[in-house]
């Protein structure tokens, strides 16, 4: 065989693989379209219910580790909150060191929700800080009968404590994914992303659906009943986890409890992310741990983010390349059909709509955060927040 018969042949074989990898890339799409649980609808929002006969007594649990720059707007906003009910905020100082319980006590004086600070000290080993704080947020409440867990750096719209009693209903616990900041140009890149993305992993329809084993929450704002939560095993159960809300959403599930989590209307949060390296560092602290810090995981994760985001737009440049219009036109079918589905969430964060068609960019992006968050965990270095490292689990 000659060598341009030869080159010739080769030339074939490749673009039969890519066409088949492309036509792979774009099945795969058409099943997360239709059997991923809707995943990419943004309508999963705070139910709307009839408000209960007695209002249950309600303890907010605020963990904060160095937030007194967040605290100006987050706190007023707490202890304004109409409740018709018994409520109390418990602001959980975990060792922060620039004044955050001295100014979360001046900006609640007076205020119609009366607040208290608590200072637990340092973790026990075996604990991770936030879960600690919680622990001992719900020690401090007496006899409450519901807990909101919610982050020192969301701000709730008023009303927002009536809304999500209400949205409670008979269900155990309730998460609303807070709106995040998006104001600098890498916040609008990455952040609508981020919650498109836990939405891929845990589709909110099949958490709100009672029989289905998906089963999360929202960090930012749970809110849960005692019963629940002592039926879970409390805070103790989920004390070690990294990702603290997926855990406990799946506590509270597995206990027999119904669960809820949404996109929130009501609250936001105020945490800036001025740059590139924060947004990395929020994802690269728990991608790892997100796969269970399993290397085939993570190469599984890797080879499918480059199935779904990457081989749609080379298929794209190849076709126009080699002058093949099925893998033109199969490629570009695949990132349109990604951009689309991507059109939502961008919607939901009123960003402009071409930024859809940067999702493979973006994915890139997040793949990298991933590697990285593995190779941080390979060198000893383990997720840590705001000097503190969490524990190797």
């Amino acid at each position: 065989m000659s060598n341009e018969r030869r080159a010739a042949r080769m030339r074939t074989v490749r673009a039969v693989i890519l066409l088949v990898v492309t036509v792979v890339a774009l099945a795969a799409w058409v099943w997360l379209a239709v059997a991923r649980g809707g995943y990419w609808r943004t309508d999963q929002r705070l139910p709307a219910a009839t408000p209960p006969e007695r209002w249950p007594d309600l303890a907010v649990v605020v963990p904060a580790r160095d937030e007194a720059a967040v605290l100006a707007a987050t706190v007023p906003a707490l202890v304004h909150q109409e409740y018709p009910g018994v409520a109390r905020v418990v602001l959980v100082d975990d060792g922060s060191t620039d004044g955050t319980a001295d100014v979360a006590r001046t900006l609640a004086a007076g205020a119609p929700l009366p607040l208290t600070v608590v200072e637990p000290g340092e973790p026990p080993p075996g604990w991770t800080g936030k879960l600690w704080a919680l622990h001992a947020g719900v020690r401090a409440a007496g006899d409450a009968e519901l807990f909101l867990f919610t982050d020192a750096d969301i701000a709730h719209r008023p009303g927002s404590l009536r809304a999500l009693v209400t949205a409670a209903g008979s269900r155990d616990l309730v998460s609303q994914m807070a709106r995040l900041r998006v104001e600098t140009g890498w916040e609008r890149l990455v952040v609508p992303a981020f919650v498109y993305f836990f939405a891929l992993l845990y589709p909110f329809r099949w958490v709100n659906r009672p029989g289905a084993r998906t089963a999360a929450a929202a960090g930012g704002c749970v809110l849960v009943r005692r019963a629940a939560l002592d039926a879970a095993g409390g805070i103790p159960a989920v004390r070690d986890a990294v990702i603290d809300d997926v855990a406990l959403g799946r506590a509270v599930k597995r206990a027999g409890g119904r669960i809820w989590l949404g996109l929130g209307d009501l609250v936001h949060s105020v945490r800036p992310y001025p740059g590139l390296g924060p947004l990395w560092r929020m994802v690269s602290r728990s991608a790892f741990p997100q796969l269970h810090y399993s290397v085939p995981l993570l190469a599984g994760t890797v080879l499918g983010l480059a199935l779904l985001f990457l081989v749609p737009p080379a298929a794209v440049v190849a076709g126009l390349v080699t002058a093949s219009t099925a893998t033109l036109v199969l490629g570009g079918a695949g990132w349109l059909l990604s951009a689309a589905l991507f059109l939502p969430m961008l919607r939901y964060y009123r960003q402009p709509a071409p930024l859809a068609v940067l999702l493979p960019l973006i994915a890139t992006l997040y793949g990298a955060m991933t590697v990285d968050s593995a190779l941080q965990y390979a060198r000893g270095r383990n997720a840590a927040w705001k000097g503190r490292t969490y524990p190797r689990t």
